[in-house]
Order: structure tokens, then sequence, then C-alpha cells
């Protein structure tokens, strides 16, 4: 007898149906059989579903049983598939009817004693196959997840008997609903806030212009002078997550298994890699490739502290997501894109030492030591960060000094009023092009209107300093953020003077 499931598989950051079909033929020697391009742990399966079905009280059928995976052209992975394959046996050995199974999907991975066990990739699923299906039956920790979304019936069952009492009528499951969007209590920014941070007001001031145009930030100081303090609290100047945000943030998290709540993310991801990182885990990874730290850092934050450290191939991996905002992993079966546009925030010493532009400690390093250790930074990768700002030592005034400095709140408020110009401006461009640092050039031709003064500065910084093109694109993209922030429509001195500022750091004057 033949019989069909509803199921679906994750490939990137989206998800496509699968139809399970299943056919048992009582002729000939038993055997049990998976095809579809299936990969190993959905091979291995099939000792899974045939002892969680005895254990469920069940009979496993001593039949010919051929599972196809249709499209049978596209690889499958993931242990999703157990649930949808042990209801289509019981259903072709007529336990179940067909129209018990019709207009539901099913995901889920069977234990040995027929309980449930959650998977990954629930979202993305959910959202894709919204319309396909009324109703979607996955594990009980699975299902707060996908009851994100309100488009389908999500229902979440403990074991293999609970779903199949559900379908013959005999104890009917609850709809599961998700109506808090955020964790109730915790929130991990609550504590932190830039009036901690002492001085360094016009390393707070850079810190803002980055907030308020998406742009990269490389912050380079002695030890101890704030570096870290400062890039762990510039989360909390930055507008809240949208709902659109949250959600496409929440598929990266749930794809890689790092969805520890069952809610949609409302805080914007801050990962902090050790230098130590390997380039798999990094730019994402695996016979079928995972997101890595760039893509888990989507629509937020990514951190790197010690930036010279960090392996020359691991860091040459950012190019492509800082230009472009997404990243392509490629493999010989496939290759996966997944989003990544982010806010770099890269923190080194000017030394080895640590200590070379330090007042008050003498630096040990000779010349070619100190080249040395900033040739670690490639240039077209420092092209890359929009904003170098250096942290120099806090002073015994600046550091006895008890009151407080503008909070994170009215910093962050000037940040929103920033932004909500640039979407207003780019409102019919594509969705890519949000904010001044992911202007194309012929956004910033038509956007970055200079005053003549303006103008005249920029030409002697281009012909004194040497800067690249793409420096030269990052200073006007830059000064477009500071005229937002003053509400002016033309780029005039100032801005232009404060972000060539900015840009001291710029690899001609590392030399």
């Amino acid at each position: 007898m033949l019989s069909k499931v509803s199921s679906g598989c994750v490939m990137g950051i989206d998800a496509y149906p699968v139809d399970v079909e299943i056919d048992v033929v009582g002729s000939g020697l038993p055997y049990f059989s998976i095809i579809g391009l299936p990969d190993a742990s959905i091979r291995e399966s099939r000792a899974r579903i045939r002892s969680a079905i005895k254990n469920s009280g069940f009979a496993f059928p001593a039949k010919k049983i051929t599972v196809n995976l249709s499209p049978a052209d596209v690889k499958k992975e993931g242990a999703g598939f157990d649930l949808p394959i042990a209801l289509g046996i019981l259903s072709a050995t007529g336990l179940l009817r067909p129209e018990d199974l019709d207009g539901t999907l099913f995901c889920g991975e069977l234990s040995l004693n027929g309980r449930l066990k959650s998977f990954r990739g629930a979202l993305p699923l959910a959202i894709a196959l919204k319309n396909r299906c009324r109703a979607f039956v996955i594990p009980k920790t699975s299902a707060p997840e996908a009851a994100n979304v309100r488009e389908m019936d999500v229902y979440g069952a403990g074991s293999l008997r609970e779903v199949i009492e559900h379908l013959k009528r005999i104890r009917l499951l609850e709809p599961v609903k998700n109506t808090r969007p955020c964790p109730a209590g915790k929130n991990t920014l609550q504590n932190m806030d830039l009036s901690d941070v002492k001085g360094q007001e016009h390393v707070k001031r850079g810190l803002e212009v980055a907030a308020g145009g998406g742009h990269n930030v490389l912050l380079i100081g002695p030890p101890g002078s704030g570096k870290s303090m400062l890039a762990k609290r510039f989360p909390s100047i930055l507008p809240d997550l949208s709902h659109s945000e949250a959600l496409e943030t929440t598929k990266i998290f749930s794809i890689a298994g790092q969805l520890k709540g069952h809610n949609l993310l409302c805080e914007r991801p801050f990962r902090a890699p050790h230098h130590t990182i390997s380039y798999a885990a990094m730019a994402g990874g695996g016979s079928w490739p995972l997101p890595g730290e760039i893509s888990l850092s989507h629509n937020g934050v990514l951190f790197l502290d010690e930036f010279p450290e960090f392996r020359r191939d691991v860091l040459e991996t950012l190019r492509q997501p800082l230009e472009a905002g997404e990243i392509t992993i490629a493999r010989v079966q496939r290759s996966l894109t997944y989003p990544s546009r982010f806010i770099l925030i890269a923190a080194m010493n000017p030394c080895p030492c640590g200590y070379f532009t330090d007042p008050k400690k003498e630096c040990r390093c000779t010349p070619h030591q100190i080249q040395r250790y900033l040739s670690k930074v490639s240039g077209p990768l420092l092209d890359r960060i929009d904003i170098h700002l250096e942290v120099p030592r806090l002073n015994y005034a600046e550091l006895s000094d008890r009151r407080k400095g503008e909070p994170s709140s009215r910093i962050k408020s000037r940040v929103i009023r920033t932004m909500a110009l640039q979407k207003k401006r780019f409102r019919k461009k594509p969705s890519r092009i949000l904010y001044n640092a992911f202007m194309d050039p012929a956004d910033t031709e038509e956007h970055c209107v200079l005053s003549k003064e303006a103008g005249e500065i920029l030409k002697s910084a281009i012909l004194e300093l040497g800067i690249s093109a793409r420096a030269y694109d990052k200073i006007l993209k830059i000064s477009r953020t500071i005229a937002d922030m003053d509400g002016s429509g033309t780029i005039g001195s100032h801005h232009i003077s404060e972000a060539i500022g900015y840009r001291c750091l710029d690899r001609s004057l590392w030399t």
C-alpha cells in the first residue's frame, strides 16, 4: 500500500517542502530502504523508526518498505524526517487513514522509545511552508519556536503515540500559542550603558556616528584604555530589532541550533569570538554548511578583540560580507548563501607590547616589530572599516571624575532619529540599502552633495594623505551620516573634516 506525508527540509536560511512517499509490499523478503538523496543521519533513521514504532506499542511490518524523499534530485539532511516516515509506514499498514495526514506538516526526530526530540530549523520550516499546510506537528520542545508564525496551527507532541492519538481523534493536542515576542524579565543589555565609560568623549561620538549610519569601527589604543568596555556597550545605542529583522535573525540561530529560548530574539546579536577561532567557525562550514559567527552577527555586532592576532585567512573571510552583506559557503554538492549584514567593531593595540602611542609607558618594540604587527591587517580589509578611532590612556582627572556621562538611552534616541532619515531616503531602494554605509556608487553620487568648502577640504586630504578610492567613498558616507545627525541636506566643511578625522589610521599613515 502507498502513503504520502508532507514534511520539509532546511537549505541555507530557507526551507523547501519534501513529500515523504512510502510503499509497503507484502511479497518477498522484508527490507527497509530510503531513497531520494538522504544523508547519513536519514539512512540511520531506519533503526530508530523500527524501535520507536515497536516501543510505542504498534506493529512494525515485516515487509518490503521503500521510502522516497521527493524531490529526488535535492540532497536531504537531518533527523527531522523520522516522524513523517514512521507515520507513513503506519498509514501504509492501515493504522492511519490518508485523510488523517492531509494538510498537515510533520517533522521531528524519534528516540528509540518513541519520544520526540527537537531538531534544528523549526522556525524557517514554519515560515516557508505556512501557505502549504494548515497545521504543523512537531516535537513539544520545538513547538514554541515555530508558533511565532501565526498563519498556521502548531501542535507540540511528546511522543509518537501522542501524534497517533491526535490524528485518530482519541486525544487531541492543544495548539501552541506564543504570545510573548521576547523573553520576559531578563535583558542582557540592561546593565550595559555608555555612561559607565569615563572620558573618551570623542570615541563615544565616533561610535554614535557608526551606529547612526551602520559603519564599521576600528578601536586602537594601549591596554586598559577601555576599548573592550566601549565595544560591549555599543549595542545599547542601537535601535531595537524590527519584527522582520527579529524573524530573520532568529531563523539563523534556529538553523545553527543556537536558539536557547523559544521566542523571537528581541536583542541585536553581539558576537565576540576568541582570536583562536578557525576559518570554518567564523565563516560557517561542515559538509552541509551551517552559519558561522559572521552570519550569527546578522543585524547585530561582530566584535573582534585583539584584531591582528586572528589568523590571516580568518580575517580575509570578512571581505565579502563587509562589502556585500552576505557570505557564500561553497561545497562540492551545493553553495549556500547566508545573510551577514552586521557592524564590525575591531579592537587592537598599536604594537606588540601595546604602548607605542602611550605617553606614560615606553614602547619596547622595534620599528620592524611594529610594522610587522600592523601589517597583519591587510590594506583591503582595513579599507572596508569605515571609522578608525584612537582610544588613549585616561589621566587621573578623568578616572577620578564621579560624574556620569551621557546615558545610552539619550544617544540611542538620536541614532533612531538619524536612521529614520535614511530609511525615508532609501524607502524606494532594494531592502539591502537601509543605511548610509550600504550605499552604492550611484546613491553616493546622488546623496553626498558637498559644499564648495567641503569639496576643497576633501581634495586636499586626497592629495596629502594618499587615501584609496574605497577610503574616499567611506569618507563621503561617513560625512553623509554626520550631516544627517545635524539634519543638513548638504555636506558642509565641518562634516567632511570630522569624517576625515575618523580615517586617521588609513594604511598610508601606518608606515
